[in-house]
């Protein structure tokens, strides 16, 4: 079945299956950190990401009935720029370097530029992608109902990314860091164990990852569904998700850690929690009564 994914992404898909045992052995023999975080952590969580990202996307492509030469050079040219931002991470790693918001010399600053230019390709592809599937009928309504959505929710979750690259407060334009994943502090304080993010302050990790795992989340529950999927509901879970996605952002945006919530955010919550439920009464196809005869 890989046979007829698109080529490019899928051979990426599996070079980032393969790092993610190198990155695992790395985590596991060299007690090297960086930010006070294990320096093949990164390498690690982003090859997991893209493993996933690359290899559903290689999927989505084989559902182009028009446009599949652009279609085509959008999936490889993306493939080209996550290759290259991972080239970027493990030569940091191997380096011993940080590799995100590190102006320290005029090679890490190059190699930052270089990383910055692959998140714009990668997000402007993944939109040409996005544009051509939501013209695409995929099997039933539902299915693609969630794999349209899912991808412009992951479109938005991608663009939290360009969030993390403003100047914080203290930071100046010719210092050794600009921008970070944290808000409320610097990066490097205590962290949750495997996804690194801020237990302490606002992370912006955590709405870039939801947002963009949207579009093998939704795709997903509607495939275990089956015939109770409809398009009803392939909404109402996408609207569900947005709307954590914007929840978890919000939060990080407010310098408020994820395992840390206030009544206002979860007020929010509560919402969110309460809207999902009503959508899933109303997704609920009528019953279809019985004409007598």
């Amino acid at each position: 079945m890989l046979r007829t994914w698109h080529r490019p992404l899928v051979v990426f898909g599996w070079s980032m299956v393969v790092l993610i045992p190198v990155a695992l052995i790395g985590l596991l023999v060299d007690d090297r950190t960086v930010v006070n975080s294990p320096i093949w952590l990164k390498p690690f969580k982003f090859a997991v990401s893209l493993a996933v990202y690359a290899f559903t996307l290689a999927w989505l492509l084989t559902y182009l009935k028009r446009f599949q030469r652009l279609g085509w050079w959008a999936g490889t040219v993306l493939t080209a720029a996550g290759a290259l931002e991972m080239v970027v991470i493990v030569g940091q790693v191997l380096r011993g370097k940080r590799s995100h918001f590190n102006f320290e010399t005029p090679l890490d600053t190059a190699l930052f530029s270089i990383m910055g230019s692959t998140i714009v390709v990668l997000w402007v592809t993944h939109a040409i992608v996005a544009v051509l599937l939501w013209r695409t009928k995929i099997e039933n309504d539902a299915l693609t109902w969630s794999i349209r959505l899912g991808l412009v929710i992951s479109f938005l979750g991608l663009g939290v990314g360009f969030l993390m690259t403003r100047p914080k407060p203290g930071q100046a334009l010719d210092g050794d860091t600009l921008g970070s994943h944290t808000v409320g502090a610097a990066d490097g304080g205590a962290y949750m164990a495997l996804t690194g993010w801020s237990t302490e302050h606002g992370d912006l990790r955590v709405g870039h990852f939801v947002g963009m795992h949207a579009l093998q989340v939704l795709p997903v529950l509607i495939a275990l569904l089956g015939r109770r999927a409809n398009t009803r509901l392939a909404w109402v879970l996408s609207g569900s998700f947005l709307g954590i996605f914007l929840l978890v952002t919000w939060q990080a945006l407010r310098g408020q850690s994820l395992v840390q919530p206030d009544s206002t955010t979860l007020l929010a919550l509560t919402g969110i929690v309460v809207a999902t439920a009503l959508g899933l009464v109303w997704a609920r196809e009528p019953k279809k009564e019985l004409v007598p005869a």
